[in-house]
């Protein structure tokens, strides 16, 4: 009990609760207290989870999952989160469902949604799509519960969309939290947030945008690099700039990878699709225009192979602060003789950093079980607390 009072002393010093029957969207949409108490919680049901804890707060009940693009850390992730609370994950296969017919989004959210408790949902191919998906599918189920059809209103967590990707740029930033010793350890550190290049097309701009909105807003140095023409949305990077003002940090913005990497503490190379490609290929496909998406798709890796030095290496490594920067990535990293012929890094450099990486990746379920048990628990504190004394182990050994 002792220990787990850590926790919930700290809860104790957050106003979150508006949390309580909430969705978590976009990052920046929540308070510092509100993030601190996801980082908290997840600390704690990580630590419960460790020692052999129970940490069920359902005895029954579904999660769902709904992928619009391919996963494989997110996916298991969100599953893991639901399990270790007790639900029980059941995916959502748009091919096999009724949506192909026309069933209409206010119908298929209410329909799936009679003992679900969260729905989790990924959709980050189409600029302007997204995020609006998501809300709309939230709006139908409240109206569900308020209509009376459904029991309890499931929470809908982004499992990252068009414009952000709340839970990975949560669970790197819980990482970092415990690779520099605290979250008032952040302020000064520099984070270099690169373009890095790929041989594949069309990745999308949430993890970068992301990381410039969540990082920004705790004191940090927050250098975006990419060639020209690679920028990223105009309104996240406003964001980024107001954050760093408010929260004492700085946003800068550059052309150049080696500037980023000069003395910094933290670097992140991830290649991304140009915001004005993105919106293209929306536009595209709103068209029905496959053979202009075909020859778009040419065009953009043509772009992308003009810019092959922009690789995380060794050289470029011994740049950052004594030479020895936390290096970060969400996965799968395009590893240059390795995974393609040339891309987003050395291979020596991954390897030297791929323990650290995973341990990265390890934070991802404990933060969205975090953000469902923030909506759904109504005191955090007292829920922990109880845990510990029915003491109910997760594994009978």
């Amino acid at each position: 009990m002792a220990y787990i009072n850590q926790y919930t002393s700290k809860l104790d010093r957050l106003n979150f609760r508006d949390m309580f029957g909430g969705d978590f969207f976009l990052t920046w949409e929540k308070s510092r207290d509100e993030l601190l108490a996801v980082f908290t919680v997840a600390d704690a049901l990580r630590w419960l989870r460790e020692n052999n804890v129970s940490v069920r707060i359902f005895d029954s009940g579904l999660g769902i999952s709904l992928f619009r693009d391919n996963s494989t850390r997110t996916r298991f992730s969100f599953g893991s989160a639901c399990n270790l609370l007790g639900l029980e994950v059941q995916d959502l296969d748009e091919g096999k469902s009724q949506i192909a017919h026309g069933e209409t989004v206010r119908e298929t959210a209410n329909m799936i949604s009679f003992m679900a408790d969260v729905i989790g949902i990924r959709d980050d191919m189409y600029i302007g799509k997204g995020n609006a998906y998501m809300r709309e599918v939230a709006r139908a189920v409240r109206e569900g519960c308020a209509d009376g059809n459904l029991e309890q209103c499931p929470t809908l967590v982004n499992l990252q969309c068009d414009i952000d990707h709340p839970t990975q740029t949560m669970a790197d930033m819980n990482h970092i939290i415990h690779c520099f010793g605290g979250i008032d350890k952040l302020r000064g550190k520099k984070i270099a947030m690169t373009w890095a290049y790929s041989p594949s097309y069309g990745k999308p701009l949430s993890v970068p945008q992301g990381v410039i909105g969540l990082m920004t807003r705790f004191g940090m140095e927050v250098h975006l690099a990419h060639p020209e023409g690679y920028e990223v949305m105009p309104e996240i990077e406003k964001l980024a700039q107001k954050n760093a003002a408010e929260g004492g940090g700085k946003f800068i913005r550059s052309n150049s990878m080696k500037d980023a990497f000069m003395d910094a503490d933290i670097v992140y190379p991830k290649s991304w699709a140009p915001f004005a490609a993105m919106e293209k290929r929306t536009e595209l496909y709103g068209e029905g225009d496959f053979d202009g998406i075909k020859k778009l798709e040419k065009e953009l890796l043509a772009q992308n192979a003009g810019f092959r030095d922009w690789e995380c290496t060794e050289k470029l490594m011994k740049s950052t602060r004594d030479g020895n920067a936390l290096y970060l990535h969400c996965l799968p990293a395009d590893i240059s003789g390795v995974s393609c012929k040339e891309g987003e890094v050395e291979a020596s450099v991954f390897e030297r950093y791929r323990v650290p990486l995973y341990r990265q990746a390890s934070h991802k379920p404990y933060v969205i079980a975090a953000m469902i048990f923030l909506s759904k628990i109504k005191c955090p504190q007292e829920t922990l607390s109880n845990i510990i004394s029915r003491g109910l182990p997760r594994c009978f050994r």
